[in-house]
């Protein structure tokens, strides 16, 4: 009798508790399906494809964890930059810290674009819309805040 390959399926209501919950704080669900104790992420998609109520359980905890990123997000860029060379803010951990924040927001916007993606505003009638302008999208201001925090910082 040959061995099955690839690791053991046991679903259980805890194990589906702790992905949902992890992944509803922003931890991505392939990290936590790359740990020893966890199915693949094959395998839990498979679950969701079988079990309707698990489905909408996860899609609610993914809708949690796009926030628990903004919020990650928020985090960075309010901590104050390191400081080097008698006071001089660190350009390139400023830089890093950007793209850790850019990062998130693009993903952010292509995961939920309702809520972290670009708006545009309509004017006109409802059979002839006009586009008159486009509101600054959420990466564009967050990153002109960090602009703005990093200018204040540096002056002082």
């Amino acid at each position: 009798m040959a061995k099955k390959m690839g690791r053991p399926t046991k679903y259980t209501e805890e194990l589906v508790a702790e992905i949902c919950e992890r992944v509803a704080n922003g931890t991505p669900l392939r990290e936590i399906c790359r740990e020893e104790d966890k199915p693949s992420w094959v395998t839990f998609y498979n679950w969701l494809c079988v079990d309707n109520e698990l489905s909408l359980r996860f899609a609610r905890s993914r809708e949690l964890g796009t926030d628990a990123i903004a919020e990650d997000a928020i985090a960075i860029l309010d901590t104050i930059p390191e400081r080097i060379d008698g006071g001089r803010m660190d350009s390139a951990y400023v830089q890093w810290q950007r793209n850790r924040v850019e990062y998130r927001l693009k993903l952010l916007a292509k995961w939920n674009p309702k809520r972290y993606g670009d708006k545009t505003i309509l004017s006109g009638d409802k059979e002839n819309p006009i586009q008159t302008e486009s509101t600054v999208s959420v990466l564009d201001a967050a990153l002109l805040n960090l602009e703005r925090k990093l200018q204040v910082k540096n002056e002082e």
